[in-house]
């Protein structure tokens, strides 16, 4: 318990420390995160989960693990520095009661998907239906008592950015896992991704129902190039990932590019943008060294073929040159390249994001 009030100390200096500057306004009031491990600062470590990193080398070039499934920031920690707001407390962490969920909260939880049964097998998680109703909790319980009137509120709401990072897990852990679950015998690659967008489009409208307005969308990374899936491949994977898979995550992310469009006319005084995230990280593994990178089909912390046969254990000894891999364990990517895809798709400058940038999307 004493460790565990360290670590919490330890991460609110470095919340405080990494604010938004003294000299600038943010260009957003908050930023609210949702999605799963690749975007999850830490909400399974309060859960009965398999799925956590709550223990070294995870977070060793953040300064300690803190449940972030990286060596060290992610994706939308790069993404709060962009909109000049300090990084984002996990939900059922302490630190995100009071005045710091102001700045925003976030609920993504490792193992999560579109889909209820989605990681199931890892035991606890939040889903994206449950990530939900934690916002309609926060907004209730936590944010409410700050505002004079609801029209306060509703203002601030819909000036805040909202992050979704959700449906990888609906592949690597419920579509491509025949074993344990039916889908795929169900489904046809076509139909499930309609599937997974139909439930989707329903979620983000209770979102909107709740006051957000000012959406971004992740779409799906590669899945075929995780050294996780190319442990699965038998013989020399020349290809450098699997055909198949990635063609299975186009579909997604096509009809997820095509419902932004859908949203952006039918949901009164809403913006929604899309970050083609597949296209850049696949361009990342194919050409490493236009990113400064080298090493784009091991895992820096991993097990086996390619790394990615068993992920990243307690305590294991990751590669030494971290900034020149693009994946720190079996699923996911190293800091390096979550700065690399969040300049990309958060920055002034993002040329992954559709029709326009987060950051003109904040200037909204």
């Amino acid at each position: 318990m004493k460790s565990l009030l360290i670590c919490l100390v330890l991460l609110e200096l470095v919340w405080l420390g990494n604010g938004q500057s003294r000299d600038h306004q943010p260009l957003a009031p908050a930023f609210f995160v949702f999605g799963d491990s690749l975007v999850d600062s830490g909400n399974n470590n309060y859960i009965p989960t398999l799925a956590r990193a709550n223990y070294f080398p995870y977070g060793i070039d953040f300064g300690f693990p803190t449940g972030r499934f990286c060596n060290g920031r992610t994706v939308v920690d790069y993404g709060a520095t962009y909109l000049g707001l300090p990084l984002v407390p996990p939900y059922l962490s302490p630190l995100s009661i009071g005045q710091n969920a102001l700045r925003g909260v976030n609920y993504a939880s490792a193992a999560a998907g579109i889909l209820d049964e989605t990681g199931r097998h890892y035991g606890a998680r939040t889903t994206f239906n449950g990530q939900i109703s934690q916002f309609e909790i926060t907004i209730e319980l936590r944010l409410r008592r700050f505002f004079q009137n609801p029209a306060d509120l509703r203002k601030y709401l819909a000036k805040s950015i909202i992050g979704i990072n959700i449906g990888s897990n609906d592949y690597i852990n419920n579509y491509l896992m025949p074993e344990r679950y039916s889908t795929s015998q169900t489904y046809s690659g076509e139909d499930y991704a309609d599937l997974l967008i139909k439930t989707l489009s329903a979620q983000i409208s209770r979102l909107y129902n709740l006051g957000a307005r000012k959406m971004v969308l992740a779409g799906s990374g590669p899945l075929g190039c995780i050294p996780s899936q190319l442990s699965m491949v038998t013989g020399n994977n020349t290809s450098g990932c699997v055909t198949k898979i990635n063609n299975m995550v186009s579909m997604f992310n096509s009809r997820l590019k095509d419902l932004a469009n859908t949203l952006n006319t039918t949901l009164p005084g809403s913006f929604f943008v899309y970050q083609n995230v597949f296209d850049l990280f696949h361009d990342m593994v194919v050409n490493p060294s236009r990113y400064g990178l080298v090493v784009s089909n091991e895992a820096c912390c991993g097990n086996g073929r390619y790394g990615g046969a068993l992920t990243c254990l307690p305590l294991q000894q990751p590669c030494l040159d971290r900034n020149q891999y693009v994946f720190w364990d079996a699923f996911h990517p190293t800091e390096t390249a979550n700065k690399i895809i969040a300049h990309n798709t958060f920055s002034k400058s993002a040329n992954y994001s559709y029709p326009i940038s987060v950051y003109e999307l904040a200037k909204l």
